[in-house]
């Protein structure tokens, strides 16, 4: 089970931190991602870590937002620095293929 939290309304320029907590799984042996999906657009990819550690991005994204993960609280992290409208949806964690939180709603707007 994963419960994703950190959400909220924020203005542009903002930040938000949304962490995703792991239960009742191994997680320190999964890749953890976080995808999100915007008001009439498909799921897309954010960005990846790595069971060993290493990060990837979507470009539009990159620079600007960062995943971390700490296996000793089974949680990953993605800390959202210079917020734009367009950053707005929900926010969904991933662990490996198949496993996927609820969504967090982030809103970014003035």
């Amino acid at each position: 089970q994963l419960q994703a939290s950190g959400g909220g309304l924020v203005q542009p320029g903002g930040s938000l931190r949304l962490s995703c907590a792991a239960s009742g799984i191994i997680f320190s042996i999964h890749d953890m991602g976080w995808y999100r999906q915007a008001p009439g657009k498909q799921r897309e990819w954010v960005a990846t870590i790595t069971s060993r550690g290493f990060s990837s991005y979507l470009p539009s994204v990159k620079g600007r937002f960062t995943i971390s993960r700490d296996n000793g609280k089974n949680t990953v992290y993605l800390q959202m620095n210079s917020l734009k409208p367009e950053d707005t949806a929900v926010y969904y964690c991933k662990l490996g293929p198949q496993v996927w939180g609820q969504g967090t709603q982030v809103t970014v707007s003035s």
